[in-house]
């Protein structure tokens, strides 16, 4: 009875425990015929003491209160009576309980009574309240059987008639096996049996299908304890039982709704997570389930809005997940992956447009039902069995993510409500992680395409140099970071390359990442040495952190390190500065890995003033230049020195490609839990050949002008550029014509021919030309102007030597003769 009493106590009220209820039974005259130990605890007499005696003894209970109750039609109806009373101690104490008088019938229509009490005292607070009694005592109905020692039947009540169905007059006198027949009647018996012997009470469940609710198995718990006669002798055993089907339902839903918390939404994939939540509900709940999600938001795009009941546009729904008791799923005419038929006038369209869920508890696949337009599910239903259906929205607050169908096919039970109500809870769960899993993958693209906008699609390639790259972000969710490189093409054949390394990852980062990078590739137009564009750049920096330091801004720039590099093919010539980033590697063309030994810089945007220097090297033709973010050498287990050392034993082989060289590199450096970003830019140079650059010294004198025409003419002739001579020519006349008029000292003319035509003029001036528009009247200022229009690029540098190098650049139209 304890285990009864808490068990409805734990279905009904959470996990409130009761303690051992006092069991005694009385006859009609009101004297006790059978006494319990637990009665023995509570009110201290032993059972020779009280057997045989008036209940009056303990309990206020006279023979004339029983004779009414037992005429009463409210006593008859209920089984019994119950409330709180006052039992009288052994002591002398008198104890407040909750007691229960149930009815029971023995043959002949005799009449006795089981008396069961509880100490108030030892209930919880929260389990003395009226409701707590009223549904403990009153709203519970409890089976009871009282069996003699040979099992034989001798008292019952009304309410055990109504759990197995089992009629009075066809139970007493007879034992459990002659009135319910099967295994379960052997195992009951065999539990009485031990109960007998041993002496204890013991709880057991058992299912049955009553005769009040036939469509639907119950679970009893079941308790079974000894009475003893007045000489402490067992004379038979108790069996109270309790219908628990509410509460073990209720177990059973919590167990499958606590397996899905830990189940569903592991992953950020909605195609997984739809496929999950099909695989928790079989055979659970459904022995075929499918989840169809709106093909939208598997790309992180908003779901779709409900449909009307007059709509005849159907939204594109994708199976996503799809299980079955029976293997390989034949229930589904669609694969997983797959577009799913959305027919009109279907359980599907009115869920859609309702909002609300479908319960169909037994399949109607006649004529002139919804089966008529969908032909495909109408066949595989058919096919399969299917007997029952759920179709629960999959949906979040505004919108429809897609459906969920649940359907019975051997199991004989229709759904009902309750089991409708435990597809919604999971179906709802599974909703926050759809959409978690959707704004995930909106934000994700979103970080992706700022990622991609902020780097380089594709490295340019030129005649000088020739490049590979790998980029990998700490971030790995987002896949954005605030490392960068560039490879930035310049005027003279010259490449510059850049690696930068923003302080933090994730987001915030990228976008500083992107405005550094914009500022590098502006300073880069203006053609400035490698140290002074660092110059400009820290300068940049700490002006933005200067505007966002009293923002909330989370983009505002927190500082970075740079290398940057400039090749020139024609010299071979390699000029770099670094702000606080690593030396680059330089591979020479028999694999010998060196470090350049380079002023460091500090950091931009530290601000304190000390100037960036810049080292010259002559580079092989055939070198390859790795240049890095300090992420590729970071290891826990050893300092940057040992990771420079791993390095450039990775970078060492000279006979890879470019690329395959960036994957070994990576795949061999611990970067596989990265702390921070990881870049890597390849770069192997190349030289141009003398017949590719021509170079002149010219007297700054107006007549060379003419001279400097013929001596281009002639070169192009060599070059088969014929047609560009006339737009050359004149390039050539004004450059040549304004280092003449505005500089002092020789006059230096050059011409490369790479993927484009270059023409150079340098002198001693550092006064660099402006493009003008002049006006009518004016005698000059259209010379700059007239060689913008003839070339696709154009400008001026300063030379480290003093002066400057004024430059247009032309697209390349070969004619007919040969190169030199």
């Amino acid at each position: 009875m304890t285990d009864i009493l808490q068990g409805s106590l734990c279905g009904r009220l959470g996990s409130q425990e009761a303690p051992d209820a006092a069991i005694a039974m009385i006859d009609a005259d009101g004297t006790v015929v059978g006494w319990t130990s637990t009665a023995q605890r509570l009110v201290g007499y032993r059972a020779e003491e009280v057997v045989g005696r008036p209940v009056s003894t303990v309990l206020s209970v006279s023979r004339h209160m029983l004779r009414d109750w037992s005429s009463t039609e409210q006593c008859l109806a209920r089984g019994g009576w119950s409330g709180t009373a006052t039992v009288r101690h052994r002591d002398g104490r008198a104890l407040k309980t909750t007691l229960r008088i149930s009815l029971l019938w023995g043959q002949d229509g005799e009449i006795h009574w089981l008396v069961s009490g509880t100490d108030i005292a030892a209930l919880s607070s929260a389990s003395t309240t009226g409701a707590v009694r009223d549904s403990l005592l009153t709203r519970t109905p409890i089976g009871i059987v009282v069996r003699d020692p040979d099992l034989l039947c001798a008292w019952v009540n009304d309410a055990m008639e109504h759990q197995d169905g089992i009629p009075r007059d066809e139970r007493l006198g007879r034992r459990l096996a002659t009135s319910l027949r099967g295994i379960e009647a052997e195992t009951l018996e065999a539990v009485m049996q031990q109960v007998l012997k041993s002496g204890t009470t013991t709880v057991h469940e058992c299912r049955t299908w009553p005769p009040t609710d036939p469509r639907r198995e119950h679970a009893f718990a079941v308790s079974y304890f000894c009475l003893h006669d007045a000489d402490g002798r067992i004379m038979g055993v108790c069996c109270m039982s309790v219908d628990v089907t509410g509460s073990q339902r209720a177990r059973e839903r919590l167990a499958i709704l606590s397996e899905a918390i830990t189940r569903i939404g592991n992953s950020l994939d909605v195609m997984q997570i739809g496929q999950e939540l099909a695989d928790i509900a079989v055979p659970l709940l459904a022995d075929y389930v499918n989840v169809d999600l709106a093909e939208s938001i598997q790309f992180g795009e908003a779901p779709f809005a409900r449909i009307g009941p007059m709509d005849d546009r159907r939204p594109a729904l994708r199976r996503a997940g799809m299980a079955s008791i029976h293997p390989g799923t034949p229930e589904s005419p669609w694969a997983r992956g797959e577009l799913v038929a959305v027919p009109p006038n279907s359980p599907f369209t009115k869920v859609l447009s309702s909002g609300c869920s479908y319960l169909e508890p037994v399949l109607n696949g006649s004529a002139g039902t919804w089966f008529d337009h969908d032909p495909d599910r109408a066949r595989s239903m058919r096919e399969n069995g299917m007997h029952s259906l759920m179709v629960v929205p999959i949906r979040t607050q505004h919108a429809f993510l897609g459906t969920a169908v649940f359907i019975r096919t051997e199991e004989p039970m229709p759904f009902q409500e309750d089991d409708l109500l435990l597809a919604e809870e999971l179906v709802s769960r599974t909703a926050l992680s759809l959409d978690n899993a959707r704004q995930y993958a909106r934000e994700r693209s979103a970080a992706l395409t700022l990622q991609r906008s902020l780097l380089p699609p594709r490295l340019m390639e030129s005649t000088a140099i020739e490049t590979a790259s790998r980029y990998l972000p700490a971030d790995v969710d987002n896949g954005v970071g605030g490392d960068w490189f560039d490879v930035i093409p310049l005027s003279g054949a010259r490449t510059a390359l850049v690696v930068g390394d923003v302080v933090g990852h994730g987001i915030n980062a990228a976008a500083t990442m992107g405005r550094l990078r914009t500022a590098v590739h502006t300073l880069a137009d203006l053609d400035l040495p490698p140290d002074e564009l660092l110059t400009h750049l820290d300068d940049t920096v700490r002006r933005l952190a200067e505007e966002d330091a009293d923002s909330q801004d989370p983009t505002r720039v927190t500082g970075a390190t740079c290398l940057y590099a400039v090749y020139d093919p024609v010299s071979r010539q390699c000029t770099m500065a670094r702000a606080g980033h690593p030396p680059p590697a330089i591979i020479d063309p028999d694999g010998e890995v060196t470090f350049p030994d380079m002023p460091s810089g500090t950091p931009l945007g530290v601000g304190l003033g000390v100037p960036f220097e810049a080292v010259e090297l002559e580079l092989a033709e055939g070198s390859r230049l790795a240049l890095y973010t300090d992420g590729l050498l970071e290891n826990p287990q050893h300092d940057v020195g040992l990771g420079m050392k791993d390095l450039g034993g990775a970078l060492a082989h000279p006979s890879r490609s470019l690329d395959d060289l960036c994957s070994s590199v990576i795949e061999t450096l611990p970067t596989q839990s990265l702390c921070d970003d990881v870049t890597l830019l390849l770069a192997r140079t190349h030289a141009l050949s003398p017949c590719q650059t021509t170079c002149w010294e010219l007297p700054s004198d107006p007549a060379v002008v003419h001279h400097a025409r013929t001596l281009v003419t002639r070169r192009l002739t060599q070059w088969g550029l014929e047609r560009l001579e006339a737009s050359t020519e004149l390039i050539i006349s004004e450059l040549v014509t304004n280092a003449v008029r505005h500089a002092t000292g020789p006059i230096h003319l050059r011409l490369i021919r790479h993927q484009v035509l270059t023409c150079e003029v340098s002198d001693t001036s550092d006064t660099l030309p402006r493009l003008r528009h002049a006006c009518t009247n004016d005698e000059g200022g259209r010379g700059l102007y007239i060689v913008a229009q003839l070339c696709r690029r154009h400008g001026a540098r300063y030379l480290t030597s003093g002066g400057k190098t004024v430059w247009a650049e032309q697209d390349l139209e070969l004619g007919t003769g040969t190169a030199a």
